[in-house]
């Protein structure tokens, strides 16, 4: 499937990156391959991006998604898309981001933070983190766009916080996979159960829709400063 135009960064949405290395490893653990090939990178307001899709149903049966608890995380990614109108920037914005990120983790943590250049209508800065436990769970930031007021130390500060959150409270679902993991539970016979920090209005929403459409119920405990959400 080819899908050209609209924003691979966007403002009130997950990025590509995000959806690569967040997303879909989970509902491929589950047995739904998605795979994306992200041809020509598009930033709001222009757009113009330009992805290959491909959607495999691998089992028939999928597999329940049960994530209580995050494990341990040793090592942080993520990437920094800058446009090529920004080369003339003297001002490294990347390593700016990244110092600040580094000084946010305090040497806890490892990071492979990727650099890349990219041709774009619109100029743009994206940063996303993530990382993968040793349990399966795999965790994010969020994606975070460049503004114009918006410092590259305090872009980078925002992120790391952002995910560093997820890691002190034992987080395995992070608050913008919640919503998105909703609808393909709804397609799982089995029970599932995920802990998440908060219960977003997003995620009520899809808890919503998958028990008008479906015959799933779920139910919802708070225990301590966290949520568990379980589908029966």
């Amino acid at each position: 499937m080819a899908l050209n135009g609209g924003a691979t960064f966007g403002k009130w949405a997950p990025s590509l990156n995000y959806l690569e290395n967040v997303t879909y490893p989970l509902f491929r653990k589950s047995g739904l391959n998605i795979n994306i090939d992200t041809l020509q990178q598009g930033f709001y307001p222009k757009g113009g991006a330009k992805v290959h899709c491909s959607i495999e149903l691998r089992e028939r049966d999928l597999i329940p998604i049960n994530l209580t608890t995050l494990g341990d995380v040793e090592l942080i990614y993520g990437e920094i898309i800058i446009t090529n109108q920004l080369k003339q920037d003297k001002s490294n914005i990347p390593q700016r981001i990244k110092n600040s990120i580094q000084n946010e983790l305090k040497g806890k943590y490892e990071l492979n933070l990727e650099e890349k250049w990219v041709d774009s209508l619109s100029p743009g800065v994206g940063l996303c983190l993530w990382s993968e436990s040793d349990n399966g769970a795999h965790i994010s930031s969020g994606t975070f766009l460049g503004e114009r007021r918006l410092s590259s130390e305090r872009l980078g500060k925002m992120a790391a916080n952002n995910i560093l959150k997820y890691i002190k409270n034992d987080i395995p679902v992070d608050n913008y996979l919640s919503d998105q993991l909703i609808p393909l539970i709804a397609y799982i016979r089995r029970p599932s159960k995920i802990k998440v920090l908060e219960v977003t209005n997003h995620t009520k929403t899809n808890l919503e829709l998958i028990k008008r459409f479906s015959k799933r119920q779920y139910g919802i405990k708070k225990k301590e400063n966290t949520f568990f959400i379980d589908f029966y």
